[in-house]
């Protein structure tokens, strides 16, 4: 018979998830296999149980705080200076004392007008917090049918929540919050309700997938500069030399073609990555191609999230760009960029293998993109532009990287 999970490699296992690792990373490091990871992922729908989630201070009160209460009651003390000393909320103790208020004391049992016992109210904690309890929705069918009928009419939990508070007002039976319902839907261990009903919540995922806290959603490239930090020349549009990059990938993401637009021009340059396009591959790409360029076209580039730009110091070394990055999943940020990948899906279509598209032909691409006319240039091509800009001819072919 196997053991149970210990908590700490549990609550070690969801801290490495949300830290961006995957689940194979996560269960190598706490030394199992993934097939356990998934396991634990399935189990708990795809969200941390909150028993499970840290926090500076635990959520409950233990028996060391609540005879502390009992001493601050004798002492005369409100409410809000017994929770001072707890380092608590007001609200916390006001609540503790109203569930756990007895008859006052006769003198003997010295508890104060409150009638405070510590250890009573501990014991009472310890039955209200055992495991496993009966989920709400399980045990009250009214509540329950009531929760799946408004779900099939694609109401959200939190609709569902608050809701039944203003159509049934009078009845405490009938209250049940979003959160609950999401856990009767996703967590195995409380699967009051169906899960195919999942599929009328508007994400319809079967797993339910974890929010980022706000330094996640900055993305895990190190020392980025953010996009609010560009200089304002670039948006617009008013200086050549400011270009916005990214990856187009192939079938499964196996393969991919590096792709870098300037934004006055509209000049395209195209990365060749043959075997591979990780953060290396890119930032010896990247050098090469910009260096074939004049130092007016090397002033910044803007890029998106992708960890293949995880190299940036490295490159705005060796190129003398600054580099910006986008804020997370905003496209628009690099709207000159989107376009022209929506234009290479022409001869590079979704699904196939970009490996095997040879220097050669990346540059007959580019050479075709950068000499098509556009209308934002009132009808001349990006090379006429970019040749305008500068005192010698511009030749396509010459600054797209040939491998």
């Amino acid at each position: 018979m196997s053991l149970p999970p210990r908590r700490d490699d549990q609550r070690r296992f969801w801290r490495l998830l949300r830290s961006g690792c995957s689940l194979a990373e996560a269960s190598a490091c706490l030394g199992m296999n993934e097939a356990t990871g998934w396991r634990w992922f399935q189990q708990a729908g795809g969200m941390p149980p909150l028993s499970l989630v840290e926090s500076p201070q635990t959520r409950a009160l233990d028996i060391a705080e609540r005879e502390q209460i009992l001493a601050g009651i004798n002492q005369n003390l409100s409410i809000r200076d017994i929770a001072t000393q707890l380092g608590r909320a007001p609200s916390t103790v006001s609540r503790e004392l109203e569930r756990n208020k007895g008859r006052p004391s006769n003198g003997t049992g010295n508890t104060g007008p409150w009638g405070y016992s510590p250890h009573l109210a501990q014991k009472r904690a310890d039955h209200r917090a055992a495991r496993p309890k009966p989920a709400l929705l399980a045990t009250n069918q009214r509540l329950h049918d009531e929760v799946q009928d408004r779900l099939k009419h694609n109401h959200s939990p939190e609709q569902i929540s608050r809701r039944l508070a203003e159509d049934f007002p009078d009845d405490p039976e009938m209250r049940v919050s979003h959160e609950t319902i999401y856990q009767s839907l996703y967590v195995e261990s409380r699967g009051a309700l169906k899960r195919e009903l999942a599929k009328h919540l508007r994400t319809g995922r079967k797993l339910r997938k974890p929010r980022r806290n706000s330094q996640e959603r900055r993305g895990r490239i190190p020392d980025q500069v953010n996009i609010s930090q560009r200089p304002p020349e670039v948006e617009d549009r008013t200086v050549p030399g400011h270009w916005e990059g990214d990856l187009i990938v192939g079938k499964n993401s196996a393969s991919a073609i590096g792709t870098l637009v300037e934004r006055k021009t509209g000049c395209t340059l195209l990365l060749h990555l043959p075997k591979r396009h990780g953060a290396l591959e890119v930032q010896q790409a990247m050098i090469e191609a910009m260096s074939v360029l004049p130092q007016t076209l090397k002033q910044t580039l803007t890029w998106d999230q992708g960890s293949e730009l995880s190299n940036h110091i490295q490159i705005a070394a060796a190129t003398d760009l600054d580099i910006y990055f986008c804020d997370p999943h905003s496209p628009w940020q690099r709207g000159s960029n989107e376009n022209t990948n929506g234009l290479l899906r022409q001869y590079f279509p979704k699904g196939t293998d970009l490996s095997l598209h040879g220097p050669g032909y990346l540059d007959y691409v580019a050479a075709e993109l950068n000499n098509r006319p556009r209308k934002r240039l009132s009808w001349k091509t990006p090379a006429e532009a970019l040749d305008q800009l500068l005192s010698e001819p511009f030749n396509p072919s010459t600054v797209a990287l040939t491998g």
